[in-house]
């Protein structure tokens, strides 16, 4: 049997992603190989995420594996891809999603003392904790999981991550405490994973085995969220949408940086237009567009 090449980054949670996805691949009898690939985003470690968003940094590079013919399929973190799909690409895949909560490592937010010094690159996560906590210090970082976790201690009192990522990389028990997806919302596609492949691939219906059409809902939904507000929307920003019965309930929140203000909204719909209609409601109705830094 032809295996099937497995496109991911070669970041140590990304194999461990496409390593999970290989698995439940040769439990239904397919052969595999994974094609571990250097990312944009792994070569630049200078310059903030934020600098880079929605560009599809950590992305570009895995889809293009698989469109140029080197990969069958591309296993991506959910929250790395771009809103738009390229041409020729499908998502066919959302496996069942985990844990989409940011979780702090080193020391829980009422642990923290005043003027503490808090890591993220993330302009959401830091404008989110500020919201709560202004008087916090944070500073960017960048660099694999094992490079972030290394980071506490000395001049950085904590770190923010994905509850998820830690889960993937057996470090649960490195977590402080978990922040609540209620009011820290998460990053759209946040503790999913995607997975794309040709639209005309014959793996579509081995790939079908493993998607969860709850998740794969919940995240369609998410991303409409991100490609209403598009590439032009550089203020911090996130969405997390759980299925209901049959109804889609989307929550999204933009904030100013510092987080002096925060704007949230919820709404709910059996379409994935649920979306668009949250984004709508932030950037026109609610007035994101104003926050600062928002440029169209």
């Amino acid at each position: 049997m032809t295996p099937i090449r497995i496109a991911t980054r070669q970041s140590p949670l990304a194999l461990a992603q496409a390593q999970w996805v290989a698995e439940q691949l040769t439990a239904r009898g397919h052969d595999y190989e994974l094609v571990a690939l250097t990312t944009r985003g792994d070569e630049n470690t200078s310059d903030p995420l934020s600098s880079m968003a929605g560009v599809g940094v950590f992305a570009v590079e895995v889809q293009r594996a698989v469109l140029d013919g080197r990969a069958d399929i591309a296993v991506h973190s959910a929250k790395d891809l771009p809103s738009v799909t390229p041409d020729g690409l499908r998502l066919v895949a959302v496996p069942e999603r985990r844990d989409p909560a940011d979780v702090l490592v080193g020391r829980s937010l009422a642990g923290l003392g005043p003027g503490a010094t808090v890591a993220s690159g993330s302009p959401r996560r830091r404008a989110l904790l500020a919201e709560r906590r202004p008087d916090l210090n944070f500073v960017e970082l960048r660099g694999n999981m094992a490079t972030r976790l290394g980071a506490v201690g000395g001049h950085i009192d904590a770190i923010v991550a994905a509850a998820a990522a830690l889960e993937r990389l057996g470090w649960s028990d490195r977590v402080a405490e978990r922040l609540d997806p209620t009011w820290m919302t998460p990053q759209v596609g946040q503790a999913a994973l995607a997975i794309e492949c040709a639209i005309d691939s014959e793996w579509v219906t081995a790939l079908a085995e493993i998607d969860d059409p709850v998740a794969h809902r919940a995240v369609a939904a998410e991303r409409e969220f991100l490609r209403e507000l598009g590439s032009g929307c550089s203020v911090p920003a996130g969405a997390y949408c759980r299925v209901e019965g049959d109804e889609l309930v989307i929550d999204g929140v933009m904030a100013a940086t510092d987080g002096s203000r925060v704007l949230r909204a919820t709404r709910r719909g059996r379409d994935l237009s649920v979306g668009a209609d949250l984004a709508r409601a932030l950037r026109d109705d609610l007035g994101g567009h104003e926050l600062p830094g928002w440029r169209a």
